[in-house]
């Protein structure tokens, strides 16, 4: 029987690695490339992308067009970020815009949640099962999942030194 997480890996897709594995460690921007910047002395990257959801994310964007991520902080899903067509959830004044992707989508982030992740670099990933119904990937059988690491000292110093992100009050209706 055929599962939607196999019909992802057929497509090009791939599950990562298990949790704790030096692979998986690597996939999830923990590798020694992980405290580059995009720009020697720039604020540090705070969100990255597994090749798997990469391309989930383009396989979505062709279905729904531009996409957004949101992360709150909600009892049920608040470690699963959420993903919807852009224009689609509306970012609240206090929502923190953590990072634009290299695609162009942004991901926002409740600033109670915030105030817990701004010392560390947050890997999108893919994996297994259902996550939320309001998510688009909710009926591709997989979900996103956030892996976090903690900054490193250099990475914290270069936040710290850079402009606070935009919040949804700065972002233009």
């Amino acid at each position: 029987m055929t599962t939607p997480a196999d019909e992802f890996e057929s497509e090009g897709g791939a599950l990562p690695p298990p949790a704790g594995t030096p692979a998986a460690d690597t996939a999830a921007g923990g590798g020694p490339e992980a405290a580059d910047g995009p720009e020697a002395g720039g604020p540090p990257v705070r969100v990255r992308l597994t090749d798997a959801g990469s391309r989930l994310v383009a396989r979505l964007a062709e279905s729904h067009g531009p996409l957004m991520f949101h992360q709150s902080g909600g009892c049920c899903d608040g470690s699963a970020p959420m993903c919807y067509p852009r224009g689609e959830f509306r970012v609240g004044a206090s929502d923190v815009l953590l990072e634009t992707l290299p695609d162009g989508t942004p991901f926002w982030m409740s600033a109670d949640q915030y105030a817990y992740w701004k010392h560390t670099v947050l890997t999108v990933d893919v994996v297994e099962g259902r996550g939320s119904g309001f998510s688009l990937e909710a009926p591709e059988g997989v979900r996103f999942l956030l892996r976090s690491r903690v900054m490193t000292d250099e990475e914290n110093a270069r936040a710290e030194a850079a402009p606070p992100p935009p919040t949804g009050a700065d972002a233009s209706p």
